[in-house]
């Protein structure tokens, strides 16, 4: 027979055993992103205004491709998991079902739109 305490019982788990893991994604997912959005600024910022052969050339190369590409997966997958902290928070039911599979299919929509756009660029 195991004896636990409470605390025992609790460390490192949520009411629903997910709830830790969950932080830690959505934490390692936003130091990404600030790690991302400040070069992925530059990359932009820098192809404004200028004509489109140039902005199609830019983004043919490796750098700005690859950054551009990691900051839509990223920014999608820290979209998906704060849309499902807020849907748990206030709904329930069905009614929850259904906002979660929205916003995954959603946040995997716009990634799969913006990586075919970044291709057809890159390319």
């Amino acid at each position: 027979m195991r004896y636990l305490t409470d605390y025992k019982r609790a460390v490192g788990r949520g009411a629903g055993r997910t709830g830790t893991h969950h932080h830690w994604a959505l934490t390692v997912s936003a130091v990404g992103l600030a790690l991302l959005i400040p070069s992925f600024l530059w990359i932009v910022g820098s192809t404004l205004g200028k004509p489109q052969a140039e902005v199609m050339a830019t983004f043919a190369r490796p750098f700005p491709a690859i950054v551009t590409a990691l900051t839509l997966a990223v920014g999608m997958h820290h979209f998906r998991l704060g849309a499902a902290v807020w849907i748990d928070d206030y709904l329930r039911g069905t009614a929850r079902k259904a906002a979660l599979i929205a916003a995954a299919v959603f946040s995997y929509g716009a990634l799969a739109t913006g990586l075919f756009a970044l291709a057809r660029i890159a390319l």
